[in-house]
């Protein structure tokens, strides 16, 4: 028989791992003695702090990242096939959105092997609710595009679609790029286009706001460098 995938938030960026996760996910973690994560240095830590009840240097550690080969990655389902329940670590949040482990996910689904997800934050659904952009309908479009001039043209379609289907844009950005893309939402959107930014959330630098691009050109912004950041755009 099979083990179980579980798929295990973590803080976003926290180190008070109480005032976040459940009392039922931390002690489901606790028990579990495999691993898939991002990065297990990371891993180690977090289950440090948490207090597991196998010691840290027993447990089994599977990394599945951007650098992970197809192959590798058909390979970390061997333990589950072998009945040993795994649990699949992002390095914050959900795992599986936004994530390297949606690939594993598919295939424990492909091959009839149980998937539970766990209660946690998404940095993700706390800057949309937030926001008060509208959260009935609303689209997570991942990261941008690197290069300068396509992300300026995806900027420009995604403004044009939430105004022709009154959408919520969500999007991120890898962290040390965050402030070209905020420059670019400056320069290209529609004054009266609405941008609401979660920065940091569930920590003690938390900042969340939402304001028309007008405003958020008249008023001091905020630093958006190197630090874990959330886009929700409504033309």
């Amino acid at each position: 028989m099979a083990g179980t995938l579980y798929l295990i938030p973590t803080t976003i960026g926290s180190d008070n791992w109480e005032s976040v996760i459940p009392p039922l996910v931390i002690n489901q973690t606790r028990d579990l003695k495999n691993f898939i994560v991002e990065d297990i240095r990371t891993t180690r830590r977090y289950l440090s702090k948490i207090g597991v009840n196998t010691p840290i240097d027993q447990i089994n550690f599977q990394v599945l990242n951007e650098h992970t080969k197809q192959v590798e990655i058909e390979e970390l389902i061997i333990p589950l096939l072998n009945g040993f329940d795994v649990g699949l670590l992002s390095e914050a949040g959900l795992p599986a959105v936004a994530d390297p482990g949606s690939q594993i996910v598919a295939i424990a689904n492909r091959k009839g092997i149980k998937v539970v997800p766990l209660t946690g934050p998404s940095s993700i659904l706390l800057t949309l609710m937030a926001s008060g952009l509208n959260g009935q309908n609303f689209a997570f479009v991942g990261y941008l595009p690197i290069k300068p001039d396509e992300r300026r043209n995806r900027l420009k379609q995604l403004e044009t679609r939430s105004r022709q289907e009154k959408q919520t844009q969500i999007f991120i950005e890898a962290p040390y790029r965050n402030v070209q893309l905020f420059q670019d939402l400056l320069k290209l959107c529609n004054p009266e286009t609405k941008l609401s930014i979660g920065l940091e959330l569930t920590t003690a630098s938390e900042f969340i706001a939402t304001k028309k691009i007008r405003e958020w050109n008249n008023s001091t912004l905020p630093d958006l460098n190197k630090k874990n950041c959330v886009f929700c755009l409504m033309a």
